[in-house]
């Protein structure tokens, strides 16, 4: 029943199963969330995410296109409000060039991956040979070959943190 003079009034319900019937016509079951995220599924996004990066910058170089991306960040401006401030992210290319050829390192936060024990960079002639080198190691991280080093390189970075 409305209220006459508050027209934004709620329904006043005498009757539980009357409050209840909307709710009734979904399935509603108790449900938790998993805290536990697999750690090597983790690194793995983690990686690809970098990776992907690394894909459309070395696009748009080769467009001769500028590629910035952005990161949202919470500031405090001269009034002290919080506000939300679009900001340029801080890129660096995994790539560096040695006169005709351009060599691919593959990193995990500022460490360089080993590729096959010895061989920590794979050798570019072109910049399609890059971009396709590029989706080459995706696809090598998202199933699963890259695991061991990256695993090695995330044990030294979380032991530099330990004291």
């Amino acid at each position: 029943m409305l209220d006459a003079e508050n027209k934004f009034a709620l329904p006043v319900y005498t009757r539980k199963e009357t409050q209840m019937a909307t709710l009734n016509s979904l399935k509603l079951v108790a449900a938790k969330k998993s805290a536990i995220i697999n750690p090597v599924q983790h690194r793995r996004v983690k990686i690809c995410a970098k990776i992907q990066e690394q894909i459309a910058l070395a696009k748009a170089l080769q467009a001769g296109e500028t590629y910035v991306p952005t990161r949202t960040k919470i500031i405090t401006n001269s009034d002290g409000e919080r506000v939300q401030v679009t900001q340029p992210k801080r890129l660096n290319a995994w790539w560096f060039t040695d006169g005709t050829k351009v060599f691919l390192q593959i990193r995990y936060g500022a460490k360089v991956v080993a590729l096959n024990g010895k061989s920590n960079a794979i050798e570019c002639t072109t910049p399609e040979s890059l971009i396709a080198a590029l989706n080459t190691v995706h696809e090598a991280v998202l199933s699963g070959e890259l695991d061991g080093p990256i695993e090695a390189i995330s044990g030294q970075i979380r032991g530099g943190f330990q004291r």
